[in-house]
């Protein structure tokens, strides 16, 4: 397993009874996790004075409930890559920020630091822009596609407080598949491609479809964007029927009979301070020359 293990003002203090203990930059927050299937003893005092606590409703969805009055928002640091985030907390348990995520930016960071000529990076499922603005700090020009007008702009803000609106990055408010296809029709080419796929989706008629059953064909099609010579293609998942092996062997049959290169495969995740364990907190796969 890859650990994020380079966060400053982001930590799990402990994990109990399918919740976690975080503290963002001084607030300290407990929300539900569903892998957290042990019953350790809440020895950590956090668990009593957490300032904000987000409780799962058995008849779905959930709320969160503040012992004390915090702001709307407030900011996160990631100073390995001088990247700052808004955090925020959101009616579905979420912050805006998938800390884990860390060490993918720095895998994607460091391949376009040492590549030795312009990147360009497409970003799928681009969320609030953790990996765009870390492709875009090692000197890449990426292209952020999200489905979502509210994702985007909260992405634009992290770029505004990581000091880089400057930066080559396009903001794109689309289907990330309908996009791809379009990109194809088009001729553009990327050098590398970034995609975190929800675990369900809507298609363009509507239909219901699960990742796990529409992954291969997603990875195919993505494919159609590379370059004569790209640098990685990397997908990470939260479904949990989709296993790290299985990302990467639909990678390493798409990608290696064209292009050749490896493809490796893991779990990546979170150190907790009272265990001295690491929480797993999704899987990804990569193909990379």
């Amino acid at each position: 397993m890859r650990a994020a293990n380079r966060w400053e003002e982001y930590r799990i203090l402990d994990t109990s009874s399918q919740e976690k203990l975080e503290v963002w930059n001084g607030v300290t927050l407990i929300r539900p996790d569903p892998q957290i299937i042990w019953h350790t003893p809440k020895n950590n005092s956090g668990w009593n004075y957490a300032d904000g606590h987000y409780t799962r409703s058995s008849t779905g969805g959930g709320s969160w409930s503040f012992s004390k009055k915090l702001p709307e928002s407030w900011k996160l640091h990631y100073k390995p890559l001088e990247l700052t985030f808004k955090i925020q907390p959101t009616g579905f348990k979420h912050t805006g920020l998938f800390p884990e995520q860390a060490v993918n930016w720095d895998f994607a960071a460091e391949k376009i630091k040492n590549a030795g000529r312009p990147i360009s990076v497409l970003n799928l499922f681009a969320y609030t822009g953790g990996a765009t603005l870390a492709c875009a700090r090692a000197g890449a020009n990426v292209c952020h596609v999200d489905a979502s007008k509210g994702m985007v702009q909260w992405a634009r803000e992290n770029a505004a407080l990581s000091e880089m609106t400057e930066k080559p990055i396009r903001w794109i408010v689309d289907d990330c598949e309908k996009f791809v296809a379009r990109e194809i029709r088009r001729g553009r080419k990327y050098d590398a491609v970034i995609m975190d796929p929800p675990s369900y989706g809507r298609g363009p008629g509507g239909e219901v479809w699960k990742l796990e059953d529409c992954v291969y064909d997603l990875v195919k099609l993505c494919a159609g964007v590379l370059s004569d010579d790209p640098l990685f293609f990397l997908i990470n998942s939260y479904t949990t029927g989709l296993s790290p092996s299985v990302m990467g062997y639909i990678l390493g049959s798409v990608l290696q009979k064209n292009f050749g290169g490896n493809v490796t495969f893991d779990e990546i995740g979170l150190p907790v301070e009272q265990s001295k364990m690491v929480l797993p907190c999704g899987n990804t796969a990569i193909w990379q020359k």
